[in-house]
């Protein structure tokens, strides 16, 4: 997905944001922000929100001279998620359907995404999106999907998130390896915060190797790059990941809540909904 000039207000919020999490005074605020603002101002159009990201989340951190300014807020989110996964699992077990419950649920917990909004309420979506109709609906193919796969490539999103895709995981009757960051970014999931959740007893962690929001593949490992062409089916969760991925083909089925007008328009449907898309 290309880059929007509504893109570019986000970048600073999120820059200020890392700073003050980071405790940085407003001179030194400033300063950041005035050397992300140079950093835009020479960035090509042609690149992807998600690559812009990654160079000016690491422009941050080497100002700040901080590598994880979001590590105390993924701890919150992954205790908070946590706290639910009892009922999250009690829901999975009580549906007549527990793998269009557990999707849901894994979809739910994309709410969870510091780089748009530092405040959500867990609970209050899990409700919603388990009566929400689906905008762009592709269950039946990913059904489908599943019967023929041997194993599943799943791409993570964010920590906390972590805990949702857990419950999916455990629902479904294949191998799944599941591919966290290379470092901190943003509030994305990293190996740390996988096993935080003991995602390691679901499934098998990898890392993409690389430090950028979705998957950016010619910033990943040769590793993982070899594993990404192997896949046989891939689930990639959130909206990063459907900007960097979203002409990688039918193999992919993009999970995630569209929280942000700009992704609204490239898919076509309104903020707030609930997608389940193939390709």
């Amino acid at each position: 997905m290309k880059i929007y000039l509504d893109c570019y207000p986000c970048f600073l919020r999120q820059a200020l944001e890392a700073a003050r999490m980071a405790g940085a005074d407003e001179p030194g605020q400033r300063h950041l922000l005035e050397q992300v603002m140079n950093g835009l101002s020479e960035i090509p159009l042609e690149m992807t929100p998600p690559e812009i990201a990654a160079n000016i989340h690491r422009l941050v951190r080497h100002e700040l001279g901080h590598k994880d300014p979001y590590r105390e807020a993924k701890q919150n989110s992954t205790q908070q998620a946590l706290a639910l996964y009892p009922r999250l699992k009690a829901l999975v077990a009580q549906s007549d359907d527990p793998l269009a419950c557990a999707t849901r649920l894994a979809i739910a917990g994309n709410i969870i995404d510091l780089g748009l909004k530092l405040t959500y309420d867990l609970w209050e979506t899990v409700e919603r999106v388990l009566k929400q109709s689906f905008a762009i609906d592709d269950r039946a193919a990913f059904r489908a999907s599943l019967k023929q796969a041997p194993w599943i490539l799943y791409l993570a999103d964010n920590a906390g998130e972590t805990v949702f895709d857990r419950v999916l995981i455990e629902t479904l009757d294949l191998p799944v390896r599941y591919a966290v960051k290379g470092a901190p970014i943003l509030n994305d999931a990293t190996l740390e915060d996988a096993l935080a959740v003991d995602l390691d007893r679901a499934a098998t962690l990898i890392s993409t190797g690389s430090d950028a929001p979705g998957t950016v593949l010619a910033d990943c490992s040769e590793q993982f790059k070899e594993m990404f062409a192997q896949a046989p089916l891939i689930i990639a969760k959130g909206q990063a990941n459907y900007e960097t991925l979203s002409q990688a083909g039918s193999r992919l089925f993009f999970l995630l809540q569209i929280k942000c007008p700009v992704i609204a328009r490239d898919v076509g449907v309104p903020v707030g909904s609930i997608v389940l898309k193939c390709g």
